[in-house]
């Protein structure tokens, strides 16, 4: 087995983003999240609607609040009561989760590596998602064992105010948390999002390319590479054996 150097030396725990990073579910969620947007739009008397790709691409690595907000600050609504957003943030939970746990499955490119990761790292989930869905795909895709509760962290509910990545606070959250220094974690993420709020907190990034379109790697690394990564790789495998973990093709040959 390889040994992980500089600047991963003094890791102990892997911080694994889980939106369209542990599983494939970016382009399912916006499915059902259009749905929701639209209606929103709708009841608030604005003429535009969203496809799903179209919110994919515009919103990636933001949550549902963060969302409503900018749709809100785009189409002149303003400041959107409280009250109200709470109330389309549960719906639009609801809605996304339940059409999750319909389409995702366990996957053994993420599984397997994850499990050797484990072994050798503590692992812990950091995602702008709500708490209930990050859970409930954790447990259609067979991951939910590496992440209990409290390994869990959400910027939608595990913070005393509610945020989103790029902001860095939830994995600031995490790090508190864990009781860990910035250089002993290393976070792997997807979204630009998303690594800029890890790099924002000081921790070593890995961009991870496993779940995102063919056709969009090839800008998805530069936007990852210019947001601070300090290693771009195409897979949880890969990212394994960066960190020193054997992946099993390499014990197989």
């Amino acid at each position: 087995m390889s040994t992980a150097g500089a600047p991963f030396d003094r890791v102990r725990v892997v911080l694994c983003d889980a939106d369209g990073n542990l599983f494939p579910s970016e382009e399912p969620a916006f499915v059902a999240s259009a749905e929701v947007t639209n209606r929103f739009l709708a009841e608030h008397g604005v003429e535009r609607r969203y496809g799903a790709e179209e919110l994919r691409l515009a919103t990636t690595g933001l949550n549902f609040r963060s969302t409503l907000a900018a749709l809100a600050r785009e189409h002149g609504l303003g400041t959107l009561p409280a009250p109200v957003v709470d109330a389309w943030v549960q719906t639009e939970k609801e809605e996304v989760t339940a059409h999750l746990r319909t389409v995702l499955q366990p996957d053994p490119g993420v599984l397997e590596p994850l499990t050797g990761l484990a072994e050798r790292y503590g692992v812990a989930a950091v995602s702008s998602s709500a708490e209930a869905r990050i859970t409930a795909c954790f447990e259609v895709t067979g991951l939910v064992g590496f992440f209990p509760p409290g390994r869990r962290f959400s910027a939608e509910d595990s913070l005393p105010v509610p945020t989103s990545k790029p902001d860095p606070a939830i994995y600031l959250h995490a790090l508190a948390a864990l009781e860990l220094e910035a250089a002993e974690a290393v976070a792997v993420e997807d979204s630009l999002a998303g690594a800029t709020s890890a790099v924002a907190a000081g921790i070593p990034t890995l961009g991870n390319l496993q779940f995102v379109a063919p056709e969009e790697r090839e800008e998805r690394r530069a936007g990852l590479e210019q947001a601070g990564v300090t290693a771009v790789v195409s897979s949880w495998s890969e990212a394994a054996r960066l960190l020193g973990v054997e992946a099993p093709e390499d014990r197989a040959a």
